[in-house]
């Protein structure tokens, strides 16, 4: 099967193993050592069986943002197999000047964390910003947290509102292990939402009952490395009890639909 992972993150060699064990402890996961590199991505993802991938950056600070979107520009014209987002931090100045760089520079998306970022998807100072790439480029967001509310559901449910135009993709079926609260919220929205970080969370048969009630059309497959091995995270998707047109839409066609590959 064709694969596309919507849900990567690669560093520089120099930090990546300290950004990956960051990542891992934030979470609090003991999981298998993957290193954040690039070359273990693209080792990896060969094992999976995966072919494309989307790299997304986050930048914590204001003042990485734009080192962070070079540093991805620089993977993309290195890896033709990377699809590059962007990345934004809402207390940046000129963040309208860095949005239209990276509509400028060919980036496919822009990524955000608001919870590691420190600001909520519903923060005013950001509306210029999804007014401004509404119907041009979808915006990839962290969604769901135990410990804060900056990427709880309801607030992308008013972004939504607020914004009809804008194209979302709301991580980890809408809300990291609060499954049942992204429904509640998400379910008769129009973003879509990739599966990462989720099948390893769920009982047996809960994925395709989320996946039956969105429709495959609405979902994109993804593995979070480095948090997670892609080839594992690869193996759990391959056996869902799905139909291979339900597989065919999460595996690839849904990411080049939003994307226009």
């Amino acid at each position: 099967m064709y694969l596309i992972d919507i849900h990567t993150h690669v560093y520089p060699q120099n930090i990546a193993h300290k950004a990956a064990t960051s990542i891992r402890d934030y979470y609090q996961l003991n999981t298998r050592e993957m290193d954040g590199t690039v070359d273990t991505l693209l080792q990896q993802g060969n094992k999976a069986g995966i072919r494309r991938f989307v790299i997304l950056p986050v930048a914590v600070k204001p003042e990485y943002t734009k080192h962070i979107n070079n540093f991805i520009l620089e993977q993309v014209k290195k890896q033709p197999r990377f699809i590059g987002f962007g990345t934004l931090h809402a207390a940046m100045e000129n963040i309208q000047k860095e949005t239209e760089y990276i509509l400028r520079q060919g980036l496919h998306g822009i990524k955000m964390h608001p919870d590691t970022q420190h600001f909520a998807i519903d923060d005013p100072r950001l509306f210029p910003v999804y007014d401004q790439i509404q119907g041009k480029l979808p915006v990839l967001f962290h969604m769901g947290d135990a410990t804060l509310d900056y990427s709880h559901p309801a607030r992308l449910r008013r972004v939504l509102k607020q914004f009809p135009k804008l194209q979302v993709v709301a991580a980890h079926f809408g809300g990291y292990r609060m499954y049942e609260t992204a429904m509640e919220y998400l379910r008769d929205t129009n973003c879509l939402m990739d599966i990462s970080s989720s099948l390893m969370f769920m009982p047996e048969g809960l994925a395709e009952k989320y996946i039956n009630i969105y429709g495959a059309e609405r979902l994109a497959f993804g593995t979070d490395y480095p948090l997670w091995d892609p080839v594992p995270q690869t193996k759990r998707f391959l056996q869902l009890n799905l139909t291979d047109t339900q597989f065919e839409q999460i595996g690839h066609k849904t990411v080049e639909q939003l994307l226009h590959l």
